[in-house]
């Protein structure tokens, strides 16, 4: 199973930007990243009235657009569970995801300034680092927003036990 950690923070903290960045960075340093993101909508296949959502609107459990650039899944029932989609990720190093700030993974926590200077984290015992571009002073290390390196390092260091994937 792959490790995990959680990108945790308000929206509009800037969680996705950093992703965006970041995981570039770690495919560099040879660590394969897999990413769940955390939604409260219905995921969506093709269009609504293409054959893969018609499929899905007349009741598939399971659902798979596949071509030769890779496959989309969408199954029923799940509910999003962390525990049940950690599955899906067994060829990768790295599970990132965005949002699940109640699971019990380590969590980094991306705090904007300008949009509050509050974490949601502070007392969740899983808070591993703080992405920020505020100046704080807390009980786990603090790393720059506008900076994916030292975070990449951060995550090879302590959730990857330092091996480059």
């Amino acid at each position: 199973m792959p490790a995990i950690v959680s990108f945790v923070g308000r929206s509009g903290s800037g969680k996705t930007t950093l992703l965006e960045k970041l995981i570039p960075v770690l495919l560099r340093q040879g660590v394969t990243v897999g990413t769940i993101k955390h939604t409260h909508h219905t995921p969506e296949l093709d269009p609504s009235g293409k054959d893969s959502a018609r499929h899905f609107a007349a009741g598939a459990s399971t659902v798979v657009l596949a071509s030769a650039g890779g496959i989309q899944l969408v199954k029923r029932g799940l509910g999003g569970a962390l525990e049940e989609l950690i599955r899906y990720f067994e060829d990768v190093d790295l599970l990132i995801t965005e949002g699940y700030k109640r699971e019990r993974t380590p969590k980094i926590e991306v705090l904007r300034s300008g949009l509050s200077d509050q974490l949601l984290c502070r007392d969740d015992p899983g808070l591993i680092a703080v992405v920020t571009d505020l100046q704080l002073e807390l009980r786990v290390p603090v790393l720059p927003l506008d900076r994916p390196e030292p975070i990449a390092d951060f995550i090879r260091a302590h959730i990857l036990g330092g091996r480059p994937g």
